[in-house]
């Protein structure tokens, strides 16, 4: 059976962290598919189709990565895209509660699916995309934390 893995979340925006999970990913599954959610109930700060843009511009030397946007349950779309794997990040213990929700959750929608966590490497570890926000809105310096076209993105947002 083929490997497809589903990495879920709003990428909003999409950090240095999000990127080494997928690049890491590409090297264990055989079809990776980042689901970037429109998630209204966290008032993305750059709209679904920008986000989507953006992660395919980042994310394309890794040939087995498609991006994909979605608006429904995540289990349903990972059925749809005939995924057995919902691979999910772990940066701290103390996502770690909020996360096996998820996991639980999503074996009560679709017991098929398996989910599996992976740390971003040390680096990285600290970066979250709402801090990368703020960061921006204040007037920061995300370089940093972001791929080029995402501080383009951001500075371009805020004007």
């Amino acid at each position: 059976m083929k490997t497809i893995a589903i990495y879920p979340g709003t990428f909003d925006p999409m950090t240095n962290g999000h990127s080494d999970l997928v690049q890491r990913a590409s090297k264990l599954f055989g079809k990776v598919i980042v689901a970037v959610a429109a998630n209204q109930n966290k008032n993305p700060f750059l709209p679904l189709r920008q986000r989507v843009e953006l992660a395919k511009d980042i994310l394309a030397p890794y040939k087995n990565v498609r991006v994909i946007g979605f608006d429904n349950l995540l289990a349903e779309f990972a059925l749809q895209q005939k995924a057995n794997i919902i691979l999910r990040g772990l940066r701290a213990v103390s996502d770690f509660e909020f996360e096996f929700q998820l996991a639980n959750m999503n074996r009560r929608l679709a017991p098929q699916l398996e989910t599996m966590f992976l740390t971003p490497a040390e680096q990285f570890s600290y970066i979250s995309s709402s801090l990368v926000r703020e960061i921006a809105m204040l007037g920061g310096n995300v370089t940093p934390f972001v791929h080029a076209k995402v501080a383009a993105a951001l500075r371009k947002r805020i004007g």
